[in-house]
């Protein structure tokens, strides 16, 4: 019976469990689907945004799997220093990583690192309960905000800015992050993209959302728009690229209708500086106006423009993270791989595999962890006969993570958070509220009695 380790909950990894199980020449496998944190779902959890109730419906695609007879999740498992892949490969015939990019790319300019200028990610992690996530007062004292970026994370970030608490109160998100952004007092939320909105990487879907907030308008300048040559006749951009440019044609002739908040997307402006004000924080952004440069990319025109901010969240990529005993290609951010196979020296190392964006970079859509999935899957199943031999794992492996001391937490400590969770909710007049703390969690996940 071969063993395999997957390490991450997120859709790669509970994709590359479900390929595992689906796998015909594996009818007897087990899969152990291992997370640092002890909830599932990864960014699914974590990285979707509290009001995309759609998108947050995905977890129970993923629930199917991971209760599925042959799957067992085991949170509270973290790869490092006191479990290093080594020790994995003792355990597990085989071991899978799917653990994300969790990186922000910087921006690279003066004043990024001053109080009131973080990542994006950091400010989703904190409205979204990750228990790593830090309250650094994100809206404390801000009436203007700055998402650098335009992709479908910093057209989150503007949305949940710009919501008003009486469309964030039937989330999830926990109550502190609702507290302070009801009470906060943002009036104006810039997003910003160095290059035109034919370039632009967000969706329609989402970029229309912003029009439907209901207490804030959508301000664009024609004048900027039409910088970019695609915005002028747009009927050659591919098709999801038109759909944007019609949506920002729509609403740079819309009148303004004096809503409480407004939302200003801006286009072609490069950072140059982040500014301190007097108090020592973030207080505005330099930015260069930039041109189309004619290759598809753009140019400095050295003409410059402050935008005042107390917030500024950069959203510009994301990188993955060196996990101590795995090779690392530092200028890709990935692990070195053949089609999912671990490269060490430029050699296909036995047992370790990758999926998701530690494998192919941060690319694609939810979706796409599919077939990145299946394709390391295949090679996995290509090499267990090498990978399974009389000398190899014999027994349970979760004997030698409890020997190593790790305590997991099992799909029944996870059920426990969930009623923990709905139970908080309730108390205070709400649905369900994540525990955003670690040791609100790992209590929850203690008390399993009542099933």
């Amino acid at each position: 019976m071969p063993y395999i380790a997957v390490v991450g909950s997120g859709p790669s990894g509970v994709y590359t469990a479900q390929s595992l199980v689906k796998e015909a020449r594996v009818p007897d496998v087990r899969v152990d689907v291992l997370d640092r944190l002890p909830c599932p779902y990864g960014l699914v959890r974590y990285g979707v945004a509290p009001d995309h109730e759609k998108i947050k419906s995905l977890q129970g695609t993923l629930r199917t799997v991971l209760q599925d007879e042959r799957v067992r999740f085991l949170g509270g498992v973290e790869v490092g220093p006191a479990l290093p892949p080594a020790k994995l490969l003792e355990l597990y015939d085989a071991v899978v990583y799917c653990v994300g990019a969790a990186a922000d790319r910087r921006l690279g300019v003066p004043g990024e690192d001053l109080p009131g200028s973080c990542s994006a990610t950091d400010f989703v992690a904190w409205y979204s309960a990750h228990p790593d996530a830090r309250d650094d007062g994100f809206v404390r004292g801000v009436r203007t905000a700055v998402a650098i970026g335009v992709g479908n994370v910093a057209v989150d970030v503007v949305r949940i800015l710009a919501r008003g608490a009486a469309e964030l109160t039937p989330t999830d998100m926990p109550q502190a992050a609702l507290g302070a952004l009801a009470e906060s007092e943002v009036r104006d939320v810039y997003m910003v993209g160095r290059r035109g909105p034919s370039q632009a990487r967000f969706t329609t879907k989402e970029l229309r959302e912003l029009g439907g907030l209901a207490d804030a308008e959508v301000v664009v300048e024609e004048a900027e728009l039409a910088l970019d040559p695609g915005y002028r006749d747009p009927a050659a951009l591919p098709a999801a690229v038109r759909r944007n440019v019609e949506v920002l044609r729509g609403w740079a002739g819309a009148p303004r209708r004096g809503a409480a908040r407004r939302i200003h997307l801006r286009f072609f402006l490069r950072p140059a500086e982040i500014i301190e004000g007097g108090d020592g924080r973030a207080a505005a952004v330099r930015f260069e106006r930039t041109g189309p440069d004619g290759l598809g990319g753009v140019t400095g025109t050295g003409a410059y423009e402050e935008i005042a901010a107390e917030l500024v969240l950069r959203s510009v990529g994301y990188r993955g993270v060196p996990l101590d005993g795995l090779p690392f290609d530092a200028a890709r951010g990935t692990v070195p791989q053949a089609a999912g196979r671990v490269l060490r020296g430029g050699t296909v190392s036995p047992g370790e595999y990758v999926a998701g964006w530690i494998k192919r970079g941060p690319t694609g859509v939810i979706g796409t962890n599919r077939p990145c999935a299946k394709e390391t899957v295949a090679s996995l199943t290509s090499d267990l006969a090498a990978l399974t031999g009389p000398e190899r794992v014999t027994g349970d492996p979760l004997a030698g993570l409890i020997a190593a001391g790790v305590e997991p937490v099992e799909w029944t400590g996870w059920q426990s958070i969930e009623r923990a969770e709905a139970a908080l909710g309730r108390s205070l007049g709400r649905n369900s509220v994540k525990i955003a703390d670690w040791e609100g969690l790992l209590s929850a996940a203690r008390h399993t009695g009542d099933m």
